[in-house]
């Protein structure tokens, strides 16, 4: 019996019929959407590792974001950290990533890394201003990294937020403040960043402050805990407790079992999550952020 040829691959080859190969894009999907106002994905979507486990055999790297894009509801940017792009490579961005899917944006570590941050002004205004509302209303919230040499200065940071943009593009702008020195736990740090309305990033790692104290509108949750040993990068019950803390935050409450260092905010209703899964077996943070993801739409 002569032996069917296999119809359909996920790569640029496309489909084989009538004995070649005919150019067909692959199909991966509409995306997955937000829920309740959480989104689940991972850091950055280029990684060797998960070509052999995460992207499908034969997939070209240009396609791994629109592939990705469809598996999370948002990615980190983390490229960005490291110097801003060009707006054409936005624009790329944004055309490659279905209708609803979000990205967060790393701002470049120059601008908050040296000197003071009141005279980082004029640098964030030509980061968010040099081509950034390219991804138009793929843009969620922008995250800005204090580095561990940053000690936290409450007139300093009340400077460097007030010189920031509200909006871009008409479209407003969500900061996020990522601490990373230890200094930052404190009252007033909490009482400057909800002054201005900003989020703060909570950590869930061993060498960072973990600061849960709801600061805006946007939490914005980084889990850097997986582990190689674990299918899933956390374990199932983990998982699960994260999601719990999860769901109450977008509720409008705040979980009563992470560190606080003020009073809880007082509730204003629902709130935007992001959940990233970031950092320690990189190897297995899709496999992480899609078995919470699953476990959402399926309790929803």
């Amino acid at each position: 019996m002569e032996r069917r040829p296999r119809e359909t691959v996920v790569a640029d080859r496309g489909v084989f019929a009538g004995g070649a190969w005919q150019s067909v894009r692959p199909v991966f999907g509409s995306g997955v959407p937000a829920v309740d106002g959480i989104r689940i994905g991972v850091g950055g979507w280029t990684y060797a590792p998960w070509r052999h486990a995460f992207y499908p055999e034969g997939l070209v790297a240009r396609r791994e974001l629109e592939y990705a894009s469809r598996r999370f509801s948002s990615i980190e940017i983390n490229g960005t950290f490291y110097g801003a792009r060009r707006a054409s490579e936005y624009a790329q961005w944004r055309e490659q990533t279905p209708p609803g899917f979000v990205f967060s944006v790393k701002a470049p570590q120059h601008i908050t890394q040296r000197g003071p941050l009141a005279r980082c002004g004029k640098a964030a205004w030509a980061f968010l201003n040099g081509g950034l509302a390219e991804l138009g209303d793929r843009l969620g919230p922008v995250l800005w990294h204090m580095p561990p040499s940053r000690i936290f200065d409450a007139e300093d940071l009340a400077a460097f937020l007030d010189l920031l943009p509200r909006t871009l593009d008409g479209r407003p702008l969500r900061h996020v403040i990522e601490p990373t020195h230890p200094s930052f736990v404190d009252p007033r740090y909490v009482e400057v960043a909800r002054a201005f309305g900003v989020g703060t990033a909570y950590t869930d790692a061993p060498d960072q402050p973990a600061i849960a104290d709801v600061t805006g509108r946007v939490v914005y949750l980084r889990l850097m805990r997986t582990r190689v040993d674990v299918a899933e990068g956390y374990p199932t019950a983990e998982i699960e407790a994260w999601l719990d803390r999860v769901r109450v935050w977008a509720a409008g409450g705040e979980p009563d079992d992470l560190p606080r260092t003020a009073e809880p905010a007082p509730p204003r209703g629902e709130r935007e999550v992001y959940v990233y899964f970031i950092g320690g077996a990189k190897q297995r943070n899709p496999a992480a952020a899609m078995a919470m993801i699953a476990r959402l739409l399926r309790a929803h």
